[in-house]
């Protein structure tokens, strides 16, 4: 290829809708103030097709091997934010913060397509965010999406209410009336654990057998999402139910009124969704 298509090429790879997408979720995340300095991490996956349109998929930048196997992933197209690469820059600097990667197929590393440029790598969560993916998948073949993300008041919810799954989902669905139709399934909780770890994704992943939204405790929460907009809007969501909790559980006179088992009942049968009857003690 000559250098005067490449320089097209990458040009013409800026207008594609995916990075189009990412460079404005990332822009939003960071304005509503959920991705400090480099907070934050995201993962779509991409058809080949998508990519091909605007790379030559046979051009392999430089290839980055895994500590962790990931065959069930093999020859699958993702892009990707990078380690140490802060959202507000995104926008401004996408070849250096967005990544498109290629699992390899022996499932033991992976290929750099275009971007994380000077020799940036895939977000330090990526082991998190693979398995997710994998479990995702199984679970619902048209999944795209892992998103993490600080939400504030999310994170500060986690200090004065109970971390029991039941309860918390509950207390979220209470906050606002679409909560119940949106995340009907519920949220996972872990414990506190240190991030970045191939522990702290594998017990993000199990919880993903399960859920669409797992909250890590005094740190932030993992979405996951057909497309970049069902993730973001599945934090959006949560976040708002518990600024609403906040708020509410900082006035002086507390809570005096909010929606009934029956109306959350009322609510799941006009909307034809299902939520497991352990969230109902009434």
């Amino acid at each position: 290829m000559s250098v005067m298509n490449k320089v097209k090429m990458n040009q013409a790879i800026l207008d594609a809708p995916f990075i189009q997408d990412m460079m404005n979720n990332t822009y939003d995340m960071w304005n509503r103030g959920w991705d400090e300095l480099n907070g934050g991490n995201i993962s779509c996956l991409l058809e080949e097709g998508e990519v091909s349109n605007y790379l030559n998929v046979n051009h392999v930048l430089r290839t980055i091997d895994l500590a962790f196997p990931v065959p069930e992933l093999a020859g699958k197209y993702f892009i990707v934010t990078g380690s140490g690469k802060y959202f507000r820059n995104v926008r401004e600097n996408p070849e250096e913060c967005l990544g498109i990667i290629r699992v390899r197929a022996d499932g033991e590393g992976i290929e750099l397509l275009w971007g994380l440029r000077d020799g940036a790598s895939p977000t330090s969560e990526l082991a998190s965010h693979f398995m997710s993916h994998i479990t995702r998948l199984k679970q619902d073949p048209s999944h795209k999406v892992i998103m993490h993300s600080h939400t504030t008041h999310l994170i500060a919810m986690t200090f004065n209410h109970e971390l029991d799954e039941v309860l918390f989902t509950r207390t979220l669905w209470k906050m606002c009336t679409e909560c119940l139709v949106v995340f009907p399934e519920g949220v996972g909780i872990l414990k506190w654990m240190v991030p970045g770890t191939d522990e702290i994704g594998k017990k993000t992943a199990e919880k993903m057998k399960d859920f669409r939204l797992v909250v890590w405790p005094h740190h932030g929460i993992f979405g996951a999402g057909k497309s970049l907009s069902e993730a973001f809007g599945l934090l959006e969501t949560v976040e708002k139910a518990a600024h609403i909790y906040m708020l509410t559980n900082a006035h002086k006179d507390g809570i005096r009124q909010m929606i009934t088992d029956q109306e959350l009942r009322d609510l799941a049968k006009r909307f034809s969704v299902n939520p497991p009857e352990k969230y109902f003690t009434e």
